[in-house]
């Protein structure tokens, strides 16, 4: 392990003693946002430091154990250097991921996700992908127990969705899924195709981080709202009551919906809610591009018109283009089993963020 992360390992464990100093004062302890704040990073901390004190444990036993590979017994020597074997093992890979755990975190990580589906190519047959896509990921937020609330929809006649946006909350929401944005390909017989031929659709996904309104400020004088009759499925209340809201953000000319709550109020805040989503994501998207002219690399991938991945029916394969990665397991993946793809693709752009930083 080179110098430069010993060191910031070292000050990472120093750190991690004064916060647990600090949290044990009086005054300290009697301030609650102070005290969360520092027990924030001090688990966070904590994590990286019984790494590094597990690390620090097994290099003192390949230290202890190396000169009894000088002894003159044989079966000694062998027992010595089975320890030291199993030992640098487990060495190389708690550095493997102290140096992982030193990268910069991306502050959204924590974050609950905004999940926006839409029909792209391929008329009724993206719709019907859209809603595919859709239930892939509620199953997949249901392993990993995470709760999906529905902001807006626009569903089709036939089951599909032109548009669907839904909250995704749970732990590690947007960390997990934030690799699944960009245009996902679909490559099946249509439900309505008479002769059989298989045609290929398109639907884009975009997963961005939740906005709270201490990480968007929106002025009230920048907003455009309008309230009209809902229309489509919702009982009773459709066509008589004016409970839709069509928020416009007048500087960015992004306009959102929602007509799902028969409370007006409801709806508004939804609305609101993708919008600041929306306007995160874009100042995300131009910190990043600030950053590629830097060093002349995108981190990670946010480009939406980028075809990521291609869901073939007739062969029952899932193929993601970035990595390369094939599985024949479709029907599964449709059913959120997930994991198989989004663990390489974690992966991927880690070891990617690890190259950039060795060269730089």
């Amino acid at each position: 392990m080179n110098k430069e992360i010993v060191v910031r390992l070292q000050e990472a464990e120093q750190r991690h003693g004064a916060l647990e100093r600090l949290m044990a004062e009086p005054q300290v302890a009697s301030n609650r946002g102070e005290y969360q704040r520092y027990a924030k990073e001090y688990a966070e901390l904590g994590r990286v430091v019984e790494r590094y004190r597990r690390y620090k444990s097994l290099l003192r036993g390949i230290e202890g154990s190396t000169p009894l590979l000088k002894e003159t017994d044989e079966e000694l020597r062998r027992m010595a250097q089975e320890e030291i074997d199993a030992l640098t093992a487990q060495q190389e890979q708690i550095e493997h991921e102290l140096v992982l755990a030193l990268l910069p975190k991306d502050p959204h990580d924590d974050k609950n996700v905004v999940l926006e589906i839409r029909a792209g190519t391929g008329g009724e047959e993206a719709a019907l992908f859209a809603a595919n896509l859709f239930r892939m990921y509620a199953k997949y937020a249901e392993e990993n127990r995470w709760h999906v609330e529905i902001l807006s929809q626009h569903p089709t006649g036939v089951g599909g969705f032109k548009e669907i946006i839904a909250l995704i909350e749970g732990e590690g929401a947007y960390r997990t899924l934030k690799y699944e944005s960009g245009v996902h390909r679909v490559q099946r017989v249509p439900v309505t195709e008479s002769q059989g031929r298989i045609h290929t659709s398109a639907v884009t996904v975009a997963v961005l981080p939740e906005a709270e309104e201490v990480d968007v400020q929106i002025d009230p004088k920048d907003l455009k709202i309008d309230v009209y009759r809902s229309s489509g499925p919702g009982g009773q209340h459709v066509n008589t009551t004016d409970s839709a809201v069509r928020v416009t953000h007048l500087p960015t000319g992004i306009v959102t919906t929602c007509q799902d709550e028969k409370s007006q109020h409801k709806n508004k805040a939804k609305a609101l809610k993708v919008l600041r989503a929306r306007l995160l994501d874009i100042e995300q998207q131009r910190q990043q591009e600030e950053l590629a002219k830097k060093r002349r690399s995108q981190v990670g991938t946010g480009d939406r018109s980028e075809r990521i991945r291609t869901y073939n029916f007739p062969q029952g394969r899932v193929t993601d283009h970035r990595i390369g990665l094939t599985l024949y397991r479709l029907e599964a993946v449709l059913e959120g089993n997930l994991q198989d793809i989004i663990d390489p693709l974690i992966t991927h752009y880690q070891t990617e963020a690890l190259q950039r930083g060795a060269s730089q």
